[in-house]
């Protein structure tokens, strides 16, 4: 059974010196997933995966797991703007641990506010049409999500700190 790390350091600490994490931004509708590459310096969005019932998205996401050879999994934790957790992070609290049952990799959180406003935004900048942003709009926010993460455990890994 898997551990859920609620610091990045102890996320860190589980993870094996090389190899790609996963990035998820849980909505009601949809995931949205991005991965890094194997030396952890990059964040892809790569897609999102249409919401169903949660064995039917737990396996398509573990498929890509596998598939892909992730080591580790950031999921973005939507806290309000004041740091308080709503029933949107309990959700996603609740899907880690549903998660934690069917596979062995670490977990970790990010907080993910406002990392839709960044993906928006980036769209937005690329002129991507409006039925388009609403396409990719889940898997963008889903690297903004992990490229966070990613950013500080480099920092970690040079800092200790």
């Amino acid at each position: 059974m898997t551990t859920i790390h609620e610091d990045i350091a102890g996320f860190a600490a589980a993870l094996p010196r090389i190899g790609a994490l996963a990035g998820l931004d849980l909505g009601t509708k949809t995931i949205g997933v991005a991965i890094s590459d194997s030396l952890r310096n990059v964040a892809t969005p790569v897609l999102t995966i249409r919401r169903e019932k949660f064995t039917l998205d737990a396996e398509t996401l573990l498929k890509l797991v596998a598939e892909r050879e992730i080591k580790g999994l950031v999921l973005g934790l939507p806290r309000n703007m004041d740091g308080s957790e709503g029933p949107r992070a309990q959700s996603t609290r609740a899907f880690a641990r549903n998660l934690t049952r069917l596979t062995p990799l670490p977990l970790t959180f990010w907080d993910e506010r406002l990392s839709t406003v960044a993906a928006e935004r980036a769209l937005l900048e690329a002129d991507t049409s409006r039925a388009r942003r609403a396409q990719l709009i889940d898997h963008v926010a889903a690297g903004y999500i992990l490229q966070g993460a990613l950013d500080r455990l480099g920092h970690l890994g040079r800092t200790g700190t």
